[in-house]
Formats: structure tokens, C-alpha cells, sequence
């Protein structure tokens, strides 16, 4: 293919509407990313000389978006004039006047035309030496896209819109994707004679096609082989029905490579999501934003990680993760929260009903149950009770709590921040700690028992605790009397 100069040009002002959100329609997520972040990595592939951005709508949070992955990306704001057309004279009047290449148009939300697709494209409209190609396809139910319309020989006239076509032209079933390839002349002398003279008083960017095969220009149309490629999302119920499309690719893509996905159909994988082979998905298992998880390692069943680490070999059950890194053959869950910060070393263990919070937990060391460890540091080799609490916050500021190697703490204790519990330390059970502990130091905190006999009696006369503490009395009284017979000597 000849290697003349491409420019990209990305419509993203639309507003969205039956989106029915304040999210603008191109920055809704699919699987990980939004839909204009798919069509700019396409774009980008193809190595343009220029890309052309057009935003209206919401236009601050669009173009931050767009600056995330294309920061060299030109940005164009379309003014009020509105349609298609209007968008890409604005984009064209942004380019170099020097500029003399083709011109690559496609829309930010149509998330699946990928770089094989616009290569196939280009390929097409040099081969046939065209002004303009496009991208078509043929669907059974080809409502609410523009139709093809071709002429006798074949050849392409014209686009008629959805709205504007008579009943014939309606049952085309070849429809305008949306996605084409022009030479920049070509824009540049037939945009400025496109008028809004239709049912949606837009300038449309498929007039072009018609002026230019009236004026003699050649046209060419490339069918695309899957049309899901083409399929735009213009509401919510599209993006679920793209969502589960791309995510069952996904999953094929990581089974072929070694991963057990045991239910495809209740996990649901990112795009930026990396797994090693050997690595075992339980059902009900989400993975996003840039998880990686190393070989061997077992995730689920009903596990949510986001932008976590999980080493080899380890186990995670049953937990929500969130920026967390989860070290080699350690264990995880079942019912645990790890909130960002959370670092578990090598063979450690966060248990059943535990939360992390921006905690460092040491190898080998365990929080086995029913605990909360926020701003904590935690050594090797360590055991905390079942219960512990880090008491972090003062109601003003956070503090944090260090944890020794090899400490042995009882059940149910409390550790009230800044507090550092040397290594080989312990505590017993029901402690409260709000000093340092020394280095193979006990901490205790004991408090005498106090028993009130007749309590439940007295303050809770005729209840269901008083009548049985009442016969627990009398039986134990009768046994005392027996006892105490049996142990009268004989005469």
C-alpha cells in the first residue's frame, strides 16, 4: 500500500441522549475502557501524521480523556452548526494547509472498527484510486443506519439517511458504517456546498458522496466481513449487548493461552488485565483495570479484583480487592476486603471477614479472622487473634500502628494508634494496647471479674432468662442436696 499521509479524524461532540446519563455517551465504560480509548487506539495504530479529535458535549471532560492516551492529539471544537459534515470541515480546516493525503473519518462511539478493519480500508480506497470509500455491511435489520444506495453498474451514488429515505430505500440492507477514507481534496472542495437542508437540518458528511459521484468522482465501498465491527452504541442496552461480545473474546483469547476459566459466562475480564498460564478463575469473578495475576494462582468464585497483584501460587477466594498486591502462595478469604494500600507479603494470610486498609503485611505473617488492620505495619512470621483492631483515627488524624516479626497476640485486641509492638512480643486476650510493647514483652489487660448473683432475678423478674435461671438454681441445689446425703457416713 502506498505510504502517502494519513490524518484521523475522531467525531466525538455528540451529546449522547439516549444514553440517558450525565457520563457523556464516548467516556462509557467497555470492559475497562471508554469507548472513545478504543477507537483512539486504532487510530493510532495507524500511524497518522495528524489526529483530529472533534468535541461539543461536555467538552473539559472529553478532551481530558483524550489527552490520557493521545496527548499529541489536535482538538477541534464544532460550533454550533450542527452534523456530521459540519464536524469534519471544522477538523479539515485544523489540518496543514499543506497537507495532501487521505483522510481516515470514524465515530467514537462505533468501539470495534480496529486497525485490520481500516487497513482493509485504506488498501481498498488506494487500489480503486477513489475521492472516497466506505466502510458498509450488510444486516438483516439495517434500521436507523444510512443506506447505500448503488447505481445499475454497481457502483456507489449515494447515502441516504434513516429519516430521509423513501420505503424502497429503506429496505437496502447495505448500510453506511460511518467510517470512511476521502482525499483531502475531495473535502475540501465539496464540504463547503453541503447544506442542512434535510429532517435534521445537519450538515451531513455523507452528502459529500453524493456530490462528489454527481460531479464525477469515483467512490468505492468496502464491506466489512463480521458487521458487529461496524455496530455503534448510542445506548445502554447496545453497550451490554458490546460488552458480553467483547468480554466472550476476551476470555476465548485467555483460555487459548493457558488460563482455566471455569464459567465464562459469570467472569468478566478487562482489556488490561494480564494472566499467566495455569492460573484458575472460579465462576462469579471479575477482573479489572490492570490486574495482573502470576501462574498458578487461584481467583474465586465471587471475587472482584481491581488493579491488583496476585503472585504465583496463590489463593484468592471470595474477596474484593482493590489496589492491593497479594504476594506468592498466600492465601486470601474468604469474605475479605482489602482496600488500596494493602501489601501481603509471601505465604501471609488474610482470613475470613478481615478488612486492609494501606496496611504492609509481612511473609508468612497471618490475619487469620474478623479483624480490621488499617495503617498498619505488620513484620514476618507474625499471628494476630482473631478480632484484632487497628484503631487508627483520633478523629482528626490517622496514625499508625507497627507490628513486629514473630509476635503472638491474643484474641479481641485493640491496638490505639501510634503504638509499635516489638519483635517476639505478645499480649493476651482482650487486650487494649495504647503504649509500646518491648521486644518479647507480654501486654495485658486485666481487670478483675465482678459477679452480681440474683441479677437477672431481681432486674428481670418473670422473664424467660429469670425462669430458667431460677430452675438452673433449684436443679443445681438438688444436686447438692444428693451429693451432700451420699457423703453422710453410714451408722
Amino acid at each position: 500500500m502506498p505510504t502517502s499521509p494519513i490524518a484521523v479524524i475522531v467525531l466525538a461532540a455528540g451529546q449522547g441522549t439516549r444514553m440517558r446519563s450525565s457520563t457523556p455517551k464516548v467516556l462509557h465504560r467497555l470492559a475497562g475502557l471508554p469507548l472513545i480509548h478504543h477507537v483512539l487506539e486504532s487510530a493510532r495504530a495507524l500511524d497518522p501524521a495528524h489526529l483530529v479529535v472533534v468535541v461539543r458535549h461536555d467538552r473539559d471532560t472529553v478532551a481530558a480523556s483524550v489527552l490520557e492516551v493521545a496527548p499529541h492529539a489536535t482538538l477541534v471544537d464544532q460550533d454550533e452548526l450542527p452534523g456530521t459534515g459540519r464536524a469534519v470541515e471544522q477538523a479539515v480546516e485544523a489540518l496543514p494547509a499543506d497537507f495532501a493525503g487521505d483522510v481516515v473519518v470514524v465515530s467514537a462511539d462505533v468501539p470495534f472498527v480496529d486497525l485490520a478493519t481500516l487497513t482493509d480500508l485504506l488498501a481498498r480506497h488506494r487500489e480503486a484510486a477513489a475521492d472516497a470509500t466506505l466502510l458498509s455491511a450488510f444486516l438483516e435489520n439495517p434500521t436507523g443506519y444510512g443506506r447505500i444506495v448503488r447505481r445499475s453498474d454497481d457502483s456507489v451514488d449515494r447515502i441516504v439517511e434513516q429519516k430521509d429515505a423513501t420505503e424502497k430505500e429503506r429496505a437496502i440492507a447495505e448500510i453506511n458504517s460511518g467510517t470512511y477514507v476521502f482525499t483531502v481534496a475531495a473535502l475540501r472542495t465539496h464540504l463547503p456546498f453541503v447544506t442542512p437542508s434535510n429532517a435534521q437540518n445537519e450538515k451531513y458528511l455523507t452528502d459529500v458522496i453524493g456530490l462528489l459521484t454527481l460531479n464525477g468522482g469515483i467512490v468505492a465501498a468496502k464491506p466489512v466481513d463480521e458487521t458487529w465491527r461496524v455496530e455503534g452504541i448510542n445506548d445502554r442496552a447496545q453497550l451490554a449487548v458490546a460488552a458480553r461480545r467483547l468480554n466472550d473474546r476476551i476470555v476465548r483469547h485467555w483460555q487459548l493461552e493457558g488460563v482455566s476459566i471455569l464459567d465464562p459466562q459469570t467472569t468478566w475480564i478487562d482489556r488490561d488485565v494480564s494472566l499467566a498460564a495455569d492460573v484458575e478463575i472460579l465462576p462469579g469473578t471479575q477482573l479489572k483495570g490492570a490486574t495482573v495475576i502470576e501462574a498458578g494462582a487461584i481467583v474465586g468464585p465471587d471475587t472482584t479484583l481491581v488493579d491488583t497483584e496476585v503472585g504465583e501460587g496463590a489463593t484468592v477466594k471470595r474477596t474484593d480487592a482493590t489496589l492491593a498486591v497479594i504476594g506468592a502462595r498466600a492465601s486470601v478469604g474468604p469474605f475479605s476486603y482489602l482496600r488500596p494500600g494493602t501489601i501481603l507479603g509471601a505465604d501471609g494470610k488474610i482470613g475470613g471477614f478481615v478488612e486492609t486498609k494501606n496496611a504492609t503485611i509481612g511473609a508468612g505473617s497471618k490475619v487469620p479472622h474478623l479483624s480490621y488492620i488499617g495503617d498498619t505495619e505488620i513484620g514476618e512470621g507474625s499471628n494476630l487473634g482473631a478480632g484484632t483492631i487497628t484503631a487508627n483515627y483520633d478523629g482528626v488524624n490517622k496514625h499508625r500502628t507497627v507490628i513486629g516479626s514473630h509476635v503472638r497476640m491474643g484474641s479481641h485486641n485493640v491496638y490505639v494508634a501510634p503504638v509499635r509492638i516489638g519483635d517476639g512480643a505478645a499480649s493476651g486476650a482482650g487486650a487494649v494496647v495504647r503504649k509500646d510493647v518491648p521486644p518479647g514483652s507480654l501486654a495485658l489487660s486485666v481487670a478483675p471479674q465482678r459477679t452480681i448473683s440474683g441479677w437477672v432475678e431481681a432486674k428481670r423478674p418473670g422473664s424467660a432468662g429469670a425462669v430458667a435461671a431460677a430452675a438452673a438454681l433449684a436443679a443445681d441445689g438438688a444436686e447438692h442436696d444428693q451429693k451432700s446425703a451420699n457423703d453422710e457416713p453410714a451408722e
